[in-house]
């Protein structure tokens, strides 16, 4: 399942590029992308745990840029 989520308060190109790798390196994240300035993300993983998937990328963002809101 591939999805995109709009982003608000990304601060910086360089978090966002930290917060995609983090994030391709979940278990079950197919391939990722996050856009400083679009300030959008596209997550592509497993559709039977996509949700807990998605637990997993609010982690990962909030380590990196703790500002940062995902709007789900």
């Amino acid at each position: 399942m591939k999805k995109t989520f709009k982003l608000t308060d990304l601060d910086c190109a360089n978090c966002a590029a930290k917060m995609e790798a983090g994030i391709k390196k979940l278990d079950g994240v197919n391939d990722a992308t996050v856009s400083f300035l679009t300030q959008k993300m596209t997550v592509d993983a497993d559709d039977a745990r996509f949700d807990d998937i998605m637990k997993q990328v609010v982690k990962v963002c909030k380590k990196i840029e703790p500002d940062c809101v995902i709007n789900l």
